[in-house]
């Protein structure tokens, strides 16, 4: 089942799922999670590979071996 990025006003396919760990500042972007998590975000690739985050923030990609980029 596809799902819709959780950005406003995007409709494209999701292949990212970003979560935050507040505690630690940190941002961590991975592959789509099998289902969906009500306290995380999923994300097209094109809003995947513009992720930042907050000044003094840590972002971490993990992606499958193999993987060029979001979605491919």
């Amino acid at each position: 089942m596809n799902r819709p990025c959780s950005r406003v006003a995007c409709s494209d396919e999701a292949v990212a799922t970003l979560t935050y760990v507040y505690a630690d500042s940190m941002a961590v972007l991975g592959p789509l999670s099998l289902s969906f998590e009500p306290h995380s975000y999923d994300l097209c690739a094109r809003h995947a590979e513009r992720l930042s985050a907050p000044q003094g923030w840590q972002v971490i990609r993990h992606q499958l071996l193999g993987e060029v980029g979001w979605g491919a």
